[in-house]
């Protein structure tokens, strides 16, 4: 739903922010329709790119952790993605504070992929933290470390290659969340960034990575049409972007 198309309004952020702190709508006795009302609430305030809500939004991510949350889980990335670039500080002090609780904090820099990926000029700034963060990986939860590594691979972050090589090689990423650094490897040696794609990254030496990397390529072959989108989201036909890199791989 558009919030906007049924009559909800910047005049009624104030409201919406107080919809946020209403513990009543959330507590276990609320009645069905006050139960969502929160929700609700959340995903208006992400309609109108509510700057003035991202405080009041950012404390929901300890709930996370704290109340089991999965409804904040799901939705306040997306939300945050639609708030934009102006929510990126107060992500970023919440992602960086390790006093924070953990899935918290994973949503946060979910949330920073959200952005980058819904405003491409705020890729580069949400890059930068989501790497800052994965820089201090000796210090860091490994599961937090895989999903700045699994964000990092959406956005494309072909710089971050070796950032993400070291905190593999020091043993402190999940696999279980984010696969090998093979898998990582096959996965940039196929992008380039939002400028479009550039030379294979060369495997030779490497058989397994090779083979797993000519997998993927084939799989994106036989699923992507030539004039459907390019499956690396910049928006243009798959035969004017990656299809010739992925036809190479699968020659290799």
């Amino acid at each position: 739903m558009d919030y906007t198309t049924i009559g909800i309004g910047r005049e009624h952020i104030p409201e919406l922010i107080r919809m946020v702190r209403d513990e009543r709508l959330i507590s276990s006795d609320a009645g069905e329709s006050a139960l969502w009302a929160g929700v609700h609430a959340w995903r208006a305030l992400g309609d109108l790119k509510a700057h003035e809500a991202v405080r009041p939004l950012i404390e929901l991510l300890d709930w996370i952790d704290e109340r089991e949350d999965d409804w904040v889980l799901a939705e306040l990335p997306a939300v945050f993605g639609k708030i934009g670039r102006s929510a990126i500080p107060a992500l970023e002090e919440y992602l960086t504070d390790r006093a924070r609780p953990l899935f918290g904090r994973i949503a946060a820099a979910h949330a920073l992929a959200e952005i980058a990926l819904r405003e491409p000029r705020a890729r580069g700034e949400c890059i930068a933290v989501l790497s800052a963060s994965l820089e201090r990986f000796e210090e860091e939860d490994p599961s937090l470390n895989a999903f700045l590594i699994s964000y990092l691979l959406d956005l494309e972050a072909v710089k971050t290659a070796d950032l993400i090589r070291r905190a593999y090689e020091a043993g402190r990423v999940d696999v279980e969340v984010v696969g090998g650094w093979e898998d990582a490897k096959a996965e940039l040696s196929l992008r380039k960034g939002p400028e479009g794609p550039g030379p294979l990254l060369d495997l030779e030496g490497f058989p397994a990575l090779q083979a797993r990397a000519q997998e993927i390529a084939r799989q994106r072959l036989q699923a992507t049409g030539r004039n459907e989108p390019c499956w690396c989201g910049r928006g243009m036909k798959y035969k004017q972007c990656h299809m010739r890199l992925d036809q190479q791989r699968v020659r290799e």
